[in-house]
């Protein structure tokens, strides 16, 4: 039987070239190198690595000093490290409902929350842009100003989008967290990426970012200097040489990647347009397709299982944070508390978009989608 990854990396000579520079000993510095072809390629500020995505996100709550009782603002529909990265401080995440048709944060339900908020303790707005399509940035820096917040954004689906023509990292975050690596679990190389254009920040994760050290500097070889302090409780969230040198290929293909997506998202768009049953995403705004969620509107899984047992491997982006038993206990959450969150959840499915599937596995899925579609009563 034929079988479809939901996601298959594409590696080339490139990556080999560089890994084994690095087992070489030769041309050292590949984290530093990687940090500024990242500033380079965003237009950000500074690039602090870390080993993944949710380092850097954990990263960007200590460069914030988050505390013990401080309030984020976050999208009840993003992946569980956004919340994470929160209760980690004991913190407390705010969570908002949802655009119905591009699945980012609902802009005026956050204008809501600010609004209403009595809270003196409420730092920012952690805002995730699903799918490889920004939230409606220009109103949300527009509120950020009026009620005084952080906006940190969540960029792990968004490496390369951009907003009005500008790559999403350049522009008026306080903070921006990337991540190299699609899989969640037994990835082949995992980098994560914090951005700000803030010196203070910057400056503050990059000590945190290796236990607080400051000392004489560090050799080519990772070796620390003679003499050494430590002036923070700091972490141990730096990228290794090996990691870098694969993400260094990785993102001198990522326009490639987006291009390649883009097109097997015309070619989903197409060949689903008419199927039943189906809708196809809805483009509000610049869309780098790192994920492609359709709406199956009867029977969502019993529609994915028929797509496995085709061979076709689906997920689902996301399930909602309030149907998570551990916020869904800790903060007494109703099911019904966010109903265009939920009312998505029932019905999305994300299927295979990846620059190693090829046009003949592309029409081999939407082939499968529109059969098992035809069946549904």
């Amino acid at each position: 039987m034929k079988e479809i990854p939901f996601y298959k990396p594409f590696i080339d000579q490139r990556e080999r070239t560089l890994i084994n520079e690095v087992l070489d000993l030769e041309k050292a510095n590949k984290v530093e190198i990687l940090e500024k072809e990242f500033i380079k390629y965003t237009g950000c500020g500074d690039a602090i690595s870390t080993f993944n995505g949710t380092a850097a996100m954990h990263l960007a709550m200590c460069a914030l000093d988050l505390k013990r009782g401080d309030k984020i603002i976050c999208s009840v529909n993003a992946f569980p490290s956004v919340a994470e990265v929160i209760r980690h401080f004991d913190a407390e995440p705010i969570f908002v409902d949802i655009n119905k048709d591009d699945f980012n944060i609902d802009v005026d339900q956050l204008e809501n929350v600010l609004k209403t908020n009595k809270a003196k303790k409420l730092k920012g707005a952690f805002i995730s842009h699903v799918a490889g399509q920004p939230s409606d940035l220009q109103r949300i820096y527009a509120l950020a100003k009026a009620y005084d917040i952080k906006i940190i954004e969540d960029a792990t689906t968004a490496l390369g989008g951009t907003f009005n023509g500008k790559k999403i990292g350049s522009l008026e975050a306080d903070i921006t967290v990337f991540r190299f690596n699609p899989q969640s679990y037994n990835s082949v190389s995992s980098a994560g990426m914090m951005t700000t254009k803030d010196e203070s920040l910057s400056q503050r994760a990059r000590l945190l970012r290796n236990h607080a050290i400051v000392s004489e500097g560090w050799d080519k070889f990772g070796n620390l200097g003679y003499v050494y302090d430590v002036v923070d409780i700091g972490l141990k969230y730096d990228l290794n040489e090996l990691n870098a040198a694969f993400a260094i290929g990785q993102l001198e293909k990522n326009e490639s990647f987006i291009e390649r997506r883009r097109e097997i998202a015309d070619i989903y768009n197409k060949e689903l347009a008419s199927c039943p049953h189906v809708s196809t995403p809805v483009k509000l705004r610049d869309h780098v397709y790192s994920q492609y969620i359709i709406k199956v509107d009867k029977n969502r899984d019993n529609f994915a299982k028929e797509l496995k047992e085709r061979g076709i491997f689906t997920a689902l982006h996301y399930i909602p944070m309030h149907l998570l038993s551990y916020y869904k206990q800790k903060y007494s959450l109703r099911v019904n508390a966010f109903p265009k969150a939920l009312s998505n959840y029932q019905q999305i499915l994300s299927l295979p978009i990846y620059s190693s599937l090829s046009d003949k596995d592309v029409h081999y899925i939407c082939d499968q989608i529109k059969e098992i579609a035809k069946n549904r009563v």
